[in-house]
């Protein structure tokens, strides 16, 4: 394993090989300070929030992964959003993007409801786990490289948790997709060299280091920017998840 999961690295969260199931990882996550500048964007915002949420208490931590932890389909985004998940403490919850991920979900039967507005509306998943490869909200949702390799040890315990139930996952956009691919590289998967293109509906199968053949697809991301213009629509959504589904 490299150094970048080695637990002796100075920049490694150590707390992440601590949790050995999804729910005990979420409270060392949850206190995770190794980055700086995102510490201190999550907490301003945290504090200042929108006028829309003022009376509303914000999350302002690292956000963990949300769903069935014997997920079938794993969906790897970007990082929480300053007044979505940043204040629900939910990933893609409260905000246009989460709004329409969820109701894709809904509609393939993988959610037991359209919406996702708060961690206590009652939203469960079926065979999906929803993760990004940066749990802290970034100023202009754009983390850096190095905020990256930082955080990179949180999924890759994640991914170790869920297991040999894994059977496809599914990236939105080309950050998760590159973040997602370094990772599992450094897992020990069969990663293909030179890495695989990311692109809307692109189709890699990939091996597990327990022999087992697990398929990559992309998506675009579910942006308010990709989505208001139509660059990823319902339809295309629902394809992606329907083929996840068939795979799973």
């Amino acid at each position: 394993m490299v150094a970048m999961l080695d637990p002796e690295a100075a920049d490694y969260p150590s707390d992440a090989a601590s949790g050995v199931t999804l729910v005990e990882l979420q409270e060392p996550l949850m206190k995770c300070r190794a980055c700086p500048r995102l510490v201190a964007w999550r907490e301003a915002v945290a504090a200042e929030k929108r006028a829309a949420f003022r009376d509303q208490e914000y999350w302002g931590r690292p956000v963990p992964s949300f769903g069935d932890p014997d997920a079938r389909i794993v969906i790897v985004g970007l990082a929480p959003a300053a007044h979505g998940a940043n204040r629900t403490g939910r990933m893609f919850t409260g905000d246009r993007s989460g709004d329409f991920l969820y109701a894709g979900l809904w509609r393939a039967k993988l959610a037991s409801q359209p919406t996702s507005e708060h961690s206590g509306d009652g939203l469960t998943l079926s065979g999906v786990r929803i993760t990004a490869p940066v749990k802290c909200a970034p100023p202009a949702n754009k983390p850096t490289p190095e905020e990256r390799r930082r955080c990179a040890p949180w999924l890759a315990r994640e991914l170790a948790l869920l297991g040999e139930s894994v059977q496809v996952l599914i990236a939105l956009g080309g950050f998760g997709w590159q973040a997602l691919l370094e990772t599992l590289a450094e897992l020990g998967w069969l990663v293909p060299m030179p890495r695989p293109v990311f692109g809307h509906g692109a189709e890699v199968v990939l091996q597990a280091p327990d022999g087992r053949a697990v398929t990559l697809l992309g998506c675009f991301h579910v942006s308010q920017q990709n989505t208001f213009t139509g660059r990823l629509t319902p339809d295309m959504l629902d394809a992606v998840l329907a083929r996840a589904a068939e795979l799973a």
